[in-house]
């Protein structure tokens, strides 16, 4: 057997360094102990811990256990202590704990050697994670290690934990009989252990037992008791019945002795009973009494309680009459002014205080704000009525006031000339104070639109047409002025009819555009000012947060007013339908003046629609007022009739240009080139906002352009070449600046040289072939030949013969320079434009020598031996000429 590791001086001299290793203070090692570490899976502990760490309860881990105190002071500390073995074989601490938190020893019940325990320690920060359980190599170093911590808790707690797994009291007799401990092998998994016993160090310590001399006397007398009643079962049985019959005896015995002192007690009770019957006879009688007395008192306190409650019932009654009789009642100064009173702005504060006492009194006497059984009193129903007739009254009178009040405030001011624009200065409307007097009686049209919502449409018609007449006079006034205070006359914009050289581009001074600017932009925001004036003023329930300048303090925010903010009710759509014709009725007749300036303009200067465009998408792309839908319909039919203008006007620049087709033949560039690039300068001058106006004329008129040169082209089939080159070219010159910033003038440009080099290409090789016809028709003969025959077989054909090779060169090369000097005044013959002819001879010496080299190389297959004119000698007789 080997020794037990507690004995193992070398281990507790190891556990000793490692813990000096990281402890300042020095700590004496009671008792040191191999062991194998796990992880315990049931038991106390099994649950949600015990299932994290089943699968890791297997892998078992080496550390020594070691017991150990330190003094500090008068006290003693204990600690267990766990250290594990480091790469180099080293024992380092791993864990330390406290013994005086130790409150459990469980010996764990899966393991049936009885070798495997687990301490328990209450100040473990996570109790969710299992703690460690503790594997020794037999029962007996367990016992010699739990009780060594027994002990100590005992000595220095004063108590020990709770153990489960184990008896107590057969520790302690294990801890007797194992005082001393002798050498001895024990068998584990890693082998024979031996071990010297070192005698002071295997003690257990007896003085400290866990159970005391006189209780270990107790437990063995009771023990032994215990076993004599397992081994003599039937003779105890025997001898309690026998004790049992004795003692029922002696108790019957004592009754019999004590029969006159129960008869004594007997007697005592019968005189009892009597006076209690008296008693309960007597507490009869006084309770029918209570009772009596009782029903008095409640019929007393019913009737106290009726009237109470009457009293309460009068007064509140009372209360309830008083404010009955408010709402009854009418104010003597409200009356006077819901009557008979004046409209004048300075009783408009009293109008305004009636208008709202009338307008609570009518709704608190109305059924659903009424107690039912009010609603139905005949003093009520009258007053309804009353107040109802007080209404009609106060809002006829109102309304009567207001009809004829707006037609007079705008008298005032039509017959004011300062208001309007006159001969020499342009005088831009303004309302202001027109806006702020009807501001005096927005409540007004609020509190009549609350009591009869249809008086609102006789005042709406009469309000929007005063306003027409001011709006039409002014524009009017405005429009006129403008054409006849305007310094712009009549533009020459270039036109595509006549002679080439006569039009001249004409500057965008005093452009009448500038006019049509002036009439937008002091009008546009008028009206629209007063379309959403109108919104808030004759309390039309629509949605006007839009974001435009607007009056937004045109009417109080209050009930039945529509502030800029207000969300749209259930109604709103409806109000907006009533509220746009209402708009169209005050503005109504407005848009002749802008015709007027959009004709005049035209009439002017065609181009101007151009600006004129511009100016009207911008206010189109900022108006979003939807009160002002009718300003939004005039913008649309502003911007088309500009476009149908423009539209005629590009119309008939494009008649003028087809006219040239029909005219006599055409030489050199057609006049209608040069005029559109003069007119596209104007064009891009005058735009001041989106192109699509102007990139849509451009389209169409150089597509006419283009369609009608080529039908000009045909005319004369010797020269379709030359007029589309020469046409072509001029229009890439006049257009040049303008296509690198104009896109869509670009992809034309691009068309026009894709054209020009096509025309180019072709007039050069009619005139390479016409001068070196033989040379090229031999060429031509041979690829024919070679579709059908090898190139060896060609030269014994007919015609092919080296003879009738060498006879067409003498006679296509004889005189080359003469034949190029030729092709040279060919080309100079028919063109017009002179400056394009070094670009043409160019063009043209550069494709003979191509065709030439093709030539070359075609001859070098059928007739390799012939000695030929070489290329680089071709070039050089060409540059020399």
């Amino acid at each position: 057997m080997a020794r037990s590791s507690a004995d193992d001086m070398e281990l507790k001299r190891a556990c000793e360094a490692g813990i000096l290793s990281k402890e300042k203070a020095p700590e004496k090692v009671v008792m040191c102990m191999r062991v194998a570490k796990g992880r315990s899976s049931g038991g106390t502990w099994a649950g949600k811990a015990g299932k994290l760490a089943s699968r890791h309860s297997n892998m078992a881990k080496a550390r020594v256990l070691a017991v150990t105190t330190k003094p500090k002071g008068q006290k003693t500390k204990a600690f267990l202590r766990v250290l594990k073995y480091s790469n180099g074989g080293i024992l380092e601490p791993a864990k330390v704990y406290k013994i005086k938190h130790l409150h459990k020893v469980e010996v764990a019940s899966n393991d049936p050697s009885g070798c495997t325990f687990i301490l328990g320690f209450d100040n473990l920060r996570s109790q969710s994670v299992s703690p460690p359980q503790w594997t020794m190599r037999n029962k007996d170093d367990r016992n010699r290690l739990l009780m060594c911590v027994l002990n100590l808790c005992k000595e220095l707690l004063g108590g020990i934990p709770k153990v489960v797994g184990m008896d107590i009291v057969e520790m302690a007799i294990w801890a007797k009989e194992n005082t001393t401990t002798k050498a001895t092998q024990v068998a584990s998994k890693d082998g024979l252990f031996d071990s010297t016993v070192l005698e002071p160090d295997s003690q257990v310590a007896v003085e400290n037992d866990l159970v005391s001399q006189a209780e270990e006397e107790d437990i063995e007398a009771l023990l032994g008791t215990y076993v004599m009643a397992i081994g003599e079962a039937e003779a105890f049985s025997e001898r309690m019945k026998r004790e049992l019959v004795a003692l029922e005896s002696a108790n019957v015995y004592a009754l019999m002795e004590t029969e006159s002192v129960v008869e004594e007690v007997l007697q005592g009770l019968e005189v009892a009973t009597i006076c209690v019957e008296d008693m309960d006879e007597w507490l009869g009688i006084f309770n029918i009494k209570l009772r009596h007395m009782r029903e008095d008192i409640q019929s007393i306190e019913w009737r106290n309680n009726k009237l109470e409650m009457q009293s309460v019932s009068n007064v509140a009654l009372g209360e309830e009459l008083d404010r009955l009789l408010v709402l009854l009642q009418i104010p003597p100064e409200y009356e006077v002014s819901l009557t008979g009173g004046s409209f004048d702005e300075g009783n408009m504060v009293k109008n305004i205080e009636a208008c709202e006492w009338l307008t609570n009194a009518i709704k608190n006497l109305e059924a659903s704000n009424l107690d039912p059984c009010y609603a139905k009193l005949r003093a009520v129903r009258e007053k309804r009525a009353e107040f109802v007739l007080l209404k009609c009254t106060f809002v006829r009178r109102a309304s009567e006031f207001l009809r004829n009040y707006f037609p007079g405030l705008i008298d005032s001011m039509l017959n004011d000339k300062d208001n309007f624009t006159q001969k020499g200065q342009l005088q831009r409307p303004d309302h202001a104070d027109m806006r702020y007097k009807c501001r005096t009686y927005a409540r007004l049209l609020q509190f009549i639109k609350s009591l009869d919502k249809s008086c609102m449409i006789p005042l709406r018609k009469a309000y929007c047409h005063s306003l027409n007449l001011l709006i039409r006079r002014e524009t009017r006034e405005y429009s006129n002025e403008l054409r006849n205070s305007s310094k712009a006359s009549k533009s020459s914009t270039p036109s595509f009819e006549g002679p080439a050289g006569v039009n001249q581009p004409a500057g965008i001074a005093d452009s009448p555009a500038e006019a049509y600017s002036k009439m937008i932009t002091a009008f546009i925001p008028l009206l629209v000012d007063e379309s959403l004036f109108l919104a808030h003023f004759m309390c039309f329930e629509v949605p006007t947060s839009d974001g435009s300048d607007s009056d937004e303090d045109s009417t109080p925010k209050t009930s039945g007013s529509s502030g800029s903010s207000a969300k749209p009710s259930n109604n709103s759509s409806a109000d907006l339908g009533v509220l746009n014709e209402c708009v169209q009725e005050m503005l109504d007749g407005i848009q002749e003046d802008f015709y007027a300036i959009v004709d005049w303009a035209f009439k002017l200067d065609p181009l101007s629609c151009i600006p004129m465009h511009g100016i009207t998408d911008r206010y189109i792309a900022g108006q979003k007022a939807e009160v002002a839908g009718y300003v939004s319909v005039l913008l649309d039919d502003l911007e088309t009739r500009i476009t149908i203008l423009f539209s005629r006007f590009v119309d008939d620049a494009c008649f003028q240009i087809e006219k040239y087709e029909r005219n006599v033949k055409q030489v050199g560039v057609v006049p209608y080139i040069p005029r559109f690039s003069q007119l596209a300068a104007r064009m891009e001058q005058y735009i001041t906002g989106s192109r699509d106006l102007v990139d849509q004329a451009y389209t169409k008129i150089v597509t006419i352009m283009f369609v009608t040169l080529e039908k000009i082209a045909q005319v004369e089939p010797k020269y379709v070449d030359i007029v589309l080159l020469e046409n072509y070219a001029a229009f890439q010159h006049s257009l040049y600046d303008l296509a690198n910033v104009v896109p869509t003038l670009a992809k034309y440009y691009h068309q026009a040289s894709e054209a020009y080099e096509q025309a180019c290409s072709r007039h050069i090789n009619l005139v390479i072939y016409i001068h070196f016809e033989k040379l090229f028709q031999f060429a031509r003969k041979i690829e024919e030949l070679m579709y059908n025959m090898s190139p060896e077989e060609i030269a014994f054909q007919v015609g092919m013969s080296k003879v009738d090779f060498r006879k067409m060169m003498k006679s296509s090369l004889t005189g080359l320079d003469k034949t190029i000097t030729a092709m040279y005044r060919k080309l100079q013959k028919n063109i017009t434009a002179e400056e394009l002819l070094p670009s043409l001879w160019e063009k043209c010496k550069k494709e003979f020598l191509d065709k030439y080299t093709t030539f070359l190389k075609l001859i070098a297959k059928i007739y390799p031996n012939e000695t030929v004119t070489s290329v680089n000698e071709m070039k050089d007789i060409l540059a020399n000429l």
